[in-house]
């Protein structure tokens, strides 16, 4: 048995610790706001295993532009940290190559296919088997022209073995009638799920962690130069064998004292979640041409996306969130906004889709665990069994190596 620290509260770390605590571990989480928001919070509550697709495809590059220039639409880019990007953007660009992307596909495949091997035990164990709904997803286009400059993906997709069915506009309503007239196509992965609230979630594992013993402790872990030590911010020291490093898009520094460069970026998130929207989904909905979705939770309807890259302290900017509100209302037509509640998150973004996950070459002691972008809900469970695994010498379930933060290096 050993004394691990686990740095992050959120939905990643907490599953770490769980595995761990499993395992006959000591464990203690640190979080700054042990029960304050967290990215985990307030995501759309998609279960991803069909997302084998990188970001960095080739021709993004040439959509980037488009994207931009729309104030309020996908993507946003913050003049004031661009030069900060700029090692960032250059890894993308390099990951853009067809092997490169090839190879992340197949990566994030690898991990995608153990997900309710170990989600769904997960949550049987803090009784929450039922919040996991199995029924797949919708993905909806307007035009004919969008679904083609989509092909690539689809093609992907299936080469992994996800089933991609093509369905008619109207097939499509007859699935949601709730979508207005003007969708044209659609097309199912029956693979997907989705949760009925994110929130719960990560809050019955907080509850099973202190259950159990798992000490959480409020505090800003600010050097792991030391073995054997988490400093905090306040003076104080955490003993331990061994670290888990769960931080999300906070991760980075604590990386670099353990001397390993990490290419990471906040990819800023917003929502609105309507509690009587006044329309009904049965499942996760992708609306294609504005890269953004519309889930129904137990909390109302959710509808998320845009990625904002304006760094972590940069203040929230609610009118894409708004903006999504009434994107959602266009595509649904009977869609009622009143009393939407906004939300911003930082998603930990890495320039090839990829996670961090593994010890540190240089450091044995410390287990990196975050970087997991849009899939941090979706592979949480299964990053919390690569993390019990490489402690308890176990052979992983999936080959580690393509998630090393050596590639980095």
């Amino acid at each position: 048995m050993a004394r691990i620290a686990v740095i992050g509260a959120g939905i990643v770390g907490l599953a770490c610790a769980f595995h761990l605590r499993a395992d006959g571990h000591e464990i203690t989480v640190i979080d700054p706001a042990p029960e304050g928001d967290k990215c985990s919070w307030g995501n759309a509550g998609g279960i991803g295993v069909a997302e084998v697709v990188p970001a960095a495809m080739p021709g993004l590059f040439w959509r980037v532009p488009g994207w931009l220039l729309d104030p309020l639409g996908p993507l946003a880019l913050r003049p004031a940290h661009a030069p900060r990007m700029l090692p960032w953007l250059a890894a993308l660009a390099s990951a853009t190559r067809p092997k490169r992307m090839e190879q992340a596909a197949a990566a994030l495949a690898s991990l995608l296919g153990r997900v309710y091997a170990d989600l769904c035990p997960m949550l049987a164990a803090v009784g929450l088997e039922g919040q996991l709904h199995r029924a797949g997803a919708l993905t909806v286009y307007r035009k004919r022209l969008a679904l083609y400059a989509d092909r690539a993906e689809w093609d992907l997709k299936r080469r992994h073995g996800i089933v991609c069915e093509q369905i008619s506009g109207a097939e499509a309503r007859r699935l949601e009638p709730a979508l207005g007239p003007d969708i044209t196509f659609g097309v199912v992965t029956p693979a997907w799920s989705h949760v009925s609230d994110p929130k719960a979630i990560w809050a019955a594992l907080l509850a099973d962690a202190r259950t159990h013993g798992v000490t959480v402790r409020q505090g800003k872990a600010s050097d792991v130069r030391t073995e054997g030590r988490v400093q905090l911010a306040s003076g104080e020291a955490v003993d331990c064998d061994a670290v888990v490093l769960a931080a999300g898009a906070w991760s980075a520094p604590l990386a670099r004292q353990a001397g390993d460069r990490v290419l990471l970026e906040s990819e800023r998130g917003y929502n609105l979640t309507v509690p009587a929207p006044g329309v009904s989904l049965s499942r996760e909905v992708i609306f294609a041409e504005q890269k953004f979705v519309a889930t129904p939770l137990s909390v109302g309807l959710r509808i998320g996306g845009a990625a904002e890259f304006a760094g972590l302290n940069a203040a929230p900017n609610f009118a894409r969130a708004r903006a999504l509100g009434k994107l959602g209302a266009s595509y649904l037509p009977g869609l009622s906004l009143k009393g939407g509640l906004q939300w911003m998150g930082q998603r930990p973004a890495t320039p090839d889709s990829l996670p961090v996950l593994g010890p540190s070459p240089r450091r044995p002691d410390i287990f990196y665990a975050f970087g997991h972008g849009h899939l941090g809900l979706t592979l949480a469970a299964t990053t919390g069994r690569m993390a019990a695994d490489y402690f308890a010498v176990r052979t992983p379930p999936v080959d580690p190596l393509p998630f090393s933060v050596a590639r980095f290096n």
